[in-house]
């Protein structure tokens, strides 16, 4: 069983004052633009993102297919990055319920594209391609984190060439606290933007898309359409509020112990540990060292993700001191012996 859970921040539990406020919201019927909480969401995060509208959605996949969709037309494509979650890890579906062509574009070291490989790839005015409409940045990126000269350099690209502009940012909160922006700011430059509340946030469940008031109305209508229209959805949306009352600045926290754990595991000569920036460790080690090691922290309740000889371990609301100390004592046993 595991009881140390650094899998990943879409883990968290809602605690007793989250549960109280999802008990205590004022519901409707979402679907027919009269559940008070979901509204009430709704025109916060636009507020909070300095953009003309919201839309409360399911999940973040949704979240990201409904952007691209409003974004584009049949046929038409979207410039995104070879790793990026709406290109690699949401099952082709704006492929394959967009009818959107993907053109998915080398990362640099550090997470971005190049300008000039994002300008090569730009395709209009010649009916033997599909016509770029969007481009699509991810903010952080495997817990890395873009910086802001770099997205107004992408949305410079874009206006130069008529384009949209999408930003996956499922964790921008934590980008934000790491850069000490605020979300308006960082949001700025984009059309849309997709922000998930139940992976940092620590919400059970929920995404808010939010931008330009004609590209979510069109969202809307392809919510609909793609089944996301919830009923009585305010009680998942008081959480989505309390979070974003309650469980902002802590992300601070998760950063930190990111930043303990990376310097204890890095004092194992086996692992090469990259430096997090926000909540997430990377580790990479010989491949049959990682297999062993994960089989001993499953052993002792410790959750990670990995494989391959790569290991990420993420920190959370759900994560205190005592939970990364414990870990890196039962890393430090599983060396013991072979460092010497």
């Amino acid at each position: 069983m595991i009881r140390h859970d650094f899998r990943s921040d879409t883990v968290t539990k809602p605690d007793a004052a989250m549960r109280a406020a999802m008990a205590a919201a004022e519901v409707g019927d979402d679907v027919f633009g009269d559940d008070p909480s979901v509204n009430a969401l709704e025109q916060r995060m636009a507020e909070m993102l300095g953009k003309d509208a919201a839309l409360f959605v399911p999940t973040g996949t949704q979240s990201n297919l409904l952007a691209l969709m409003s974004h584009c037309g049949r046929g038409d494509e979207f410039i995104a990055g070879q790793n990026a979650h709406c290109y690699k890890y949401e099952a082709g579906g704006a492929a394959v319920l967009g009818s959107i062509q993907p053109q998915p574009i080398a990362h640099q070291p550090d997470g971005t594209m190049a300008l000039a490989d994002i300008e090569a790839a730009i395709k209009a005015g010649d009916n033997h391609f599909a016509t770029t409409r969007v481009i699509a940045l991810e903010n952080t990126f495997g817990g890395r984190v873009l910086p802001m000269h770099y997205m107004q350099s992408v949305a410079a690209l874009a206006r130069k060439h008529d384009l949209g502009l999408h930003l996956d940012g499922a964790r921008a909160f934590n980008a934000c606290v790491a850069l000490g922006v605020a979300i308006k700011d960082f949001a700025a430059p984009f059309d849309t933007v997709s922000i998930c509340l139940s992976k940092g946030l620590g919400a059970p469940v929920g995404s808010v898309l939010v931008g330009r008031a004609a590209l979510i109305e069109t969202a809307r209508r392809h919510r609909k359409m793609l089944g996301g229209g919830m009923r009585q959805a305010g009680l998942l949306a008081a959480a989505g509020l309390y979070a974003l009352d309650h469980h902002v600045d802590r992300l601070a926290d998760d950063h930190r112990r990111a930043h303990v754990l990376a310097e204890g595991l890095a004092r194992h000569e086996a692992l090469q540990v990259s430096s997090p920036q926000t909540n997430i460790v990377w580790v990479d080690m010989d491949t049959q060292i990682g297999a062993q090691l994960s089989s001993h922290l499953a052993d002792h309740g410790i959750g990670v993700t990995g494989r391959y000889g790569q290991q990420r371990w993420v920190t959370h609301l759900d994560i205190d001191d005592a939970d990364v100390a414990i870990a890196l004592d039962v890393v430090g046993k599983f060396f013991a012996g072979r460092e010497h």
